[in-house]
């Protein structure tokens, strides 16, 4: 038998402020984006922009549904949003927020299982790291570079080919 272990890589700031221009720019775009979910239900408002090797930016919200597993994440909707115009495009960088009506949120807030797996295909298909810019409502920022960092067992088209 052996043992493995991981460790996880994050850059954290004290406030948005201390991002590059371009980080917070990108963030800012999330920021404006959480402000139009559609979260009736949860008062939780995420808001996503991804940004890809062309330097377009594509934004998300989280859209709810009172039958609760029938919305999407502000995540997914972005990166759908961005590769249905985009095909071959390479994402970059992802920008993430979120805001709750019940109650402050001064940590980050990473993504979902299912957004971190959708994430995941398209930083293994184009064989590059996306950095994610991850921030609450106030206080800090993480920055992650690499699903690597968040999903280390990835489920990925090599799977289905019995590739290594």
């Amino acid at each position: 038998m052996s043992k493995q272990s991981f460790t996880i890589h994050r850059e954290e700031y004290d406030s948005l402020d201390e991002l590059p221009s371009d980080e917070k720019y990108l963030l800012q775009k999330a920021i404006d984006a959480r402000e139009l979910a559609y979260a009736p239900y949860s008062k939780f408002k995420v808001g996503a922009a991804v940004q890809l090797d062309s330097g377009i930016i594509y934004t998300g919200n989280n859209q709810e549904n009172v039958a609760y597993p029938s919305g999407l994440c502000a995540e997914r909707v972005a990166v759908f949003s961005a590769m249905s115009e985009n095909p071959t495009a390479l994402i970059e960088k992802i920008a993430l927020t979120a805001r709750s009506e019940n109650f402050d949120i001064a940590e980050p807030v990473y993504p979902c299982g299912s957004c971190r797996q959708v994430i995941s295909e398209y930083e293994f298909n184009s064989n590059q790291p996306i950095r994610l810019i991850i921030y609450g409502t106030n206080g800090k920022v993480h920055v992650i570079d690499g699903m690597i960092n968040l999903l280390p067992y990835a489920f990925n088209a090599d799977n289905l080919t019995g590739k290594k």
